[in-house]
């Protein structure tokens, strides 16, 4: 068993460097502008509408979800 750690062991290491990483090699995203002000006038867990200016600087989690 402690032999299969240490066997086991660099292939870990490996997979955290840069080069085993899946963004290694890819191209960097085009720029779109700036993000489209916010259409909604209703929101759950707020009274007033959001905008984007009220969320600069903030950690924002975005759910979303539709019926169907």
């Amino acid at each position: 068993m402690r032999s299969f750690l240490w066997l086991l062991l660099p292939l870990l290491v490996a997979g955290c460097t840069a080069a085993g990483s899946a963004s290694a090699g890819t191209t960097d995203l085009k720029d779109l502008g700036p993000a489209p002000e916010l259409a909604n006038e209703v929101w759950i867990n707020t009274d007033v509408p959001l905008r984007l200016a009220d969320l600069r600087g903030k950690v924002v989690a975005i759910d979303m979800w539709t019926f169907g």
